[in-house]
């Protein structure tokens, strides 16, 4: 039975749930999970009824693993009796993924844990490990009987969700030998971004937006996730993914998906409706992909502070992987087509930024706009490291005069927003603990999003791209970046 309180004025709902995270010595559970789970306990939506269950091949114990978790959620704590509360509900199991015997350890742990902390059997299981373990643990938590028949039973799994349709396939068919769809959370942190579930809000509850929200007037639509970071210690990573995987299939397809998706009924279509759009992408040919889509490898910077990715001691020295992707997507439907959706995303650049750019077809006045035609207004959604919106409309200049000058309607939100918000693993854990799927990823998403790419890198794999390294870093990227969009009279969005 669920257990209500008051909190802040507010009645809260605390939930009951075992969470057994594999993966517990990893740095995404230090940076992320460890204080996303936390932040929960403080706001009360796990309070008394849950336990974690960290494993790993480290021989931990409880003390050593509450210390590691003390030391990543150090920043948030306001009292020490809060904190030592919350790493009570902390249990560390040595676990060799291969071993049958450790998941019947497991099971025990899980039950004792259980029965002390009447979780009531619900189990979320956090797979925060490579993905070519994951078969074999869902084989083994299915066979040792983990599962448990009186509560629910959830998987949340990390991208890489393979590197091909093909692999994608075969990783989602062992995952299903264990768990049904509506089991499976396939977690994209940057669905779980304040201002990205903004996106439907702008939309849907504004009719100003909604109702010019397709051909007839706009132009064209910019998605930019852009980073002035290198590979880093990830160039063994990056040097088999690349770009094109490691942003493109996952992270931009999802942001065009909540874009471009015709408008949902209730909060349940909305995956629905993201899985028509990806879809209705139109595939490329080699030629237009070639056509449609360039690629960039960052060299030294032209200072020489910063090395090019060949440099990286993980990276070949003649790599052939890119580091910038920038593309043009076509949507076959009535609603978006001959629309061009430019997307771009690229590692070590003069700027981090997230955001889409909005671009309306430009008004006809012949009062104001004259041969050249006025400026497009454009509504630019901010999502990191700045968080809000800004709307770009024309007005008159001050004084004797009809000339023209654009005018922002911005809204960027201070630092109290984001400590309001909050953070995307927060709220994607606690939307698997609740079991709402609207931010995870469904497999037919997967599917559709891998199709597309993989004519792309096909297409990449098939020759050597001879220009490379083709930006310096600390740029502003390719040059192939700029002209992709000035071969069709169109720019990508300045900013000061």
């Amino acid at each position: 039975m669920l257990a209500y309180y008051i909190q802040g004025g507010q009645l809260m709902r605390e939930q009951h749930v075992l969470i057994t995270l594999f993966g517990a010595t990893g740095d995404l559970a230090h940076r992320k999970l460890y204080p996303a789970i936390f932040r929960l306990f403080q706001k009360g939506f796990i309070k008394n009824h849950f336990a974690v269950i960290g494993t790993a091949r480290r021989e931990w114990t409880d003390d050593y693993f509450r210390d590691v978790v003390k030391q990543s959620v150090q920043s948030l704590v306001k009292s020490e009796e809060e904190l030592n509360e919350f790493l009570s509900h902390f249990y560390y199991q040595p676990h060799n993924v291969n071993d049958t015997h450790h998941y019947v350890v497991l099971k025990e742990l899980s039950e004792r844990l259980d029965e002390t902390y009447q979780i009531n059997g619900n189990r979320v299981f956090y797979l925060a490990m490579a993905p070519n373990f994951f078969g074999t643990i869902t084989e083994h938590l299915k066979a040792e009987q983990l599962l448990t028949p009186n509560g629910y039973n959830r998987l949340i799994i990390e991208k890489p969700f393979g590197k091909d349709f093909a692999s994608a396939q075969e990783l989602n068919h062992q995952l299903r030998q264990s768990f049904d769809e509506n089991q499976i959370y396939r977690i994209d942190h940057y669905l779980g971004k304040e201002m990205i579930q903004n996106i439907s809000a702008v939309r849907f509850a504004n009719r100003v937006f909604e109702a010019l929200w397709n051909k007839e007037n706009i132009d064209h639509v910019q998605i930019s996730l852009l980073e002035q970071v290198s590979v880093e210690e990830r160039g063994g990573y990056y040097d088999t993914s690349g770009a094109l995987r490691d942003m493109v299939q996952n992270h931009i397809l999802q942001i065009l998906a909540l874009v471009a998706m015709e408008p949902p009924v209730s909060f349940g279509d909305i995956r629905k409706n993201k899985i028509k759009v990806l879809e209705q992408l139109r595939p490329y040919t080699p030629e237009e992909v070639k056509e449609n889509f360039v690629r960039g490898q960052y060299g030294p910077s032209e200072d020489g502070l910063k090395p090019g990715y060949r440099e990286d001691a993980n990276v070949a020295d003649d790599s052939n992987m890119e580091t910038f992707v920038a593309g043009k997507v076509l949507i076959d439907n009535e609603r978006w087509q001959g629309v061009p959706f430019y997307v771009r995303t690229g590692k070590s650049l003069n700027a981090k930024e997230t955001i889409i750019d909005v671009v309306f077809k430009e008004a006809s006045s012949p009062l104001f706009c004259g041969v050249e035609g006025c400026p497009s207004n454009r509504i630019s959604i901010h999502i990191t490291p700045r968080e809000g919106f800004c709307f770009v409309i024309n007005s008159k200049a001050v004084g004797n005069t009809i000339a023209l000058q654009t005018s922002h309607l911005e809204k960027i939100f201070d630092e109290t927003f984001s400590l309001r918000s909050p953070e995307a693993y927060e709220r994607l854990i606690l939307d698997c603990i609740e079991g709402d799927m609207t931010n995870f990823t469904h497999w037919e998403e997967v599917a559709a999003s891998w199709k597309y790419v993989d004519t792309i890198r096909q297409t990449w794999d098939s020759e050597i791209a001879e220009e490379f390294p083709n930006y310096a870093a600390g740029s502003k990227g390719p040059k192939v970046s700029f002209e992709l969009l000035e071969r069709e009279g169109r720019k990508w969005v300045e900013r000061d």
